[in-house]
Order: structure tokens, then C-alpha cells, then sequence
């Protein structure tokens, strides 16, 4: 990776962050394949576990590169990988960085898993690295995710519009929202209110 973000373990009460690695494969797939959230993203549809395969070998190449820092997503109750998600377009000069390319298995959405695994990656972020923004950008078709984004408490900073296309060729426009270090401690208290809900 850089001198800044390196690989790292996020522990977390409902899910720990860990490194991905080929060994996640099969649980990547098991709930990932043939899932319409794939849609939005930027590698096109699984349907197999080689094309999870592929996925994961080309997001751990972009690694080896310093661009992205991923991590599989376990949920501790289960043991299982309930998904995927990285520090991308990272900047260490300066001290910005992007939390996407999260996905989660169906039934570990709208769970405690999301909010913890944002705590975690903002929590390391603006704690630990002192980064001083961090961003994310989902699909503008993307209405779940644009709301998932906003309970966090992200600020909504606009659309860049013709911003990728797809590979079945839909010319995406990118919502993009940020934290910036002056509010991570509201953003926080956010969160671990939001985290508390699910307190048995």
C-alpha cells in the first residue's frame, strides 16, 4: 500500500474488517452471485465464482498498485462474509481518501452491519490515519444507497453528471457526498446511536 494506509484488522462489535484475500472467494460468492445491486457497480453482473474470482483478483491488483485498500466484511454472530468494501482514491498527501465499492449479501442489509462497518472505516480514518475528508459517490439511480449515505450524516456536495459508463454501457451519473474532520464527532455520536438501536 502507501507509508499512509497499510493493511489493517477493524474490530467491531457486530462484524470485524479484515483484509480481503482469495480465500474469501467462496463466501464473497455465495452471497453475492446474480445479486441486482451489481448493476451499479463498475464490473458488471456475477453469475459465477469465477466472475467473483476475476472481481477479487483485480481489486487486490489495484492494491498492489497503492490505489485501493480492501477489506472483507465477517459478521461475527454467523462467521460468515457478509460482503465487501475498501478505502479507494486515496490521497495521502492530501489526507483524503474514498469509503466504496461496499456490497452486501441480501440478508445482511438494513442490519447493524452497514452502520458498523462505516463507524469502523470513518472511525480508522479520521482517528487514525487524520485523514481531513473523506468521500463516497454512489450511482444517482441508486436511491437506497444515496439514503443509506445521508443517515450517516454525509454532506451531499453534488452530481458529475456522464461521470462513468458501465459495461452494459448505462453512462452513469455519480452522486457524491463527504465527511470532513470537523464533523466526524458528530458523525460519530450519530452512529453510535444509530449502533445503539440494535442493542439487544
Amino acid at each position: 500500500m502507501t507509508d499512509w494506509v497499510s493493511r489493517v484488522t477493524l474490530q467491531g462489535k457486530y462484524i470485524r474488517l479484515e483484509p480481503l484475500s482469495e480465500a474469501h472467494i467462496p463466501g464473497l460468492a455465495q452471497i453475492g452471485i446474480g445479486q441486482d445491486f451489481w448493476q451499479f457497480m463498475l464490473y458488471g453482473d456475477m453469475n459465477t465464482e469465477d466472475d467473483m474470482r476475476n472481481w477479487v483478483l483485480d481489486i487486490l491488483e489495484r492494491e498492489k498498485k497503492g490505489g485501493d485498500l480492501p477489506f472483507a466484511v465477517i459478521h461475527l454472530e454467523s462467521g460468515r462474509v457478509a460482503g465487501a468494501t475498501r478505502y479507494l482514491n486515496i490521497l495521502p498527501k492530501d489526507r483524503g481518501l474514498e469509503i466504496g465499492g461496499t456490497w452486501y449479501g441480501p440478508e445482511f442489509q438494513r442490519t447493524a452491519v452497514n452502520t458498523e462497518c462505516k463507524y469502523l472505516l470513518l472511525g480508522h480514518a479520521f482517528e487514525t490515519l487524520k485523514a481531513i475528508r473523506v468521500q463516497i459517490k454512489t450511482d444517482s439511480r441508486n436511491e437506497r444507497s444515496q439514503r443509506a449515505i445521508e443517515r450517516l450524516g454525509a454532506k451531499r456536495e453534488g452530481v458529475l453528471r456522464n461521470h462513468m459508463i458501465l459495461p452494459d454501457g448505462y453512462i452513469r451519473h455519480s452522486v457524491f457526498y463527504s465527511i470532513i474532520d470537523s464533523e466526524w464527532g458528530d458523525v460519530k455520536k450519530n452512529l453510535e446511536a444509530m449502533l445503539a438501536k440494535y442493542e439487544k
